[in-house]
């Protein structure tokens, strides 16, 4: 934090949020492609899903599962576009 010249007075206690745990590992995959964000002329447009995939394989989700992480990263990809794109 410091790095960027925050402190943890920069961020509200209740900013704090509970991850029920059959969410977890969808919560752990949004987290693992905070990388893969495509980028527009306005910012993040969306998710790179192509690499989606790899990244389920490599966290060991069983392939029967991939349609509900899917559907979970959605929600939790459209939130994130919302405020992102909410100053703009």
């Amino acid at each position: 934090m410091a790095g960027l010249g925050l402190t943890p007075e920069d961020f509200a206690a209740e900013a704090a949020v509970e991850i029920w745990p059959d969410n977890w590992h969808a919560v752990q995959t949004f987290e693992l492609m905070q990388t893969q964000w495509r980028m527009g002329p306005s910012g993040p447009s969306g998710l790179d899903y192509g690499v989606l995939p790899t990244v389920l394989r490599f966290s060991g989700v069983p392939r029967g599962e991939w349609p509900t992480f899917l559907d979970d990263l959605r929600v939790m990809e459209a939130a994130a576009l919302a405020e992102i794109h909410s100053e703009s």
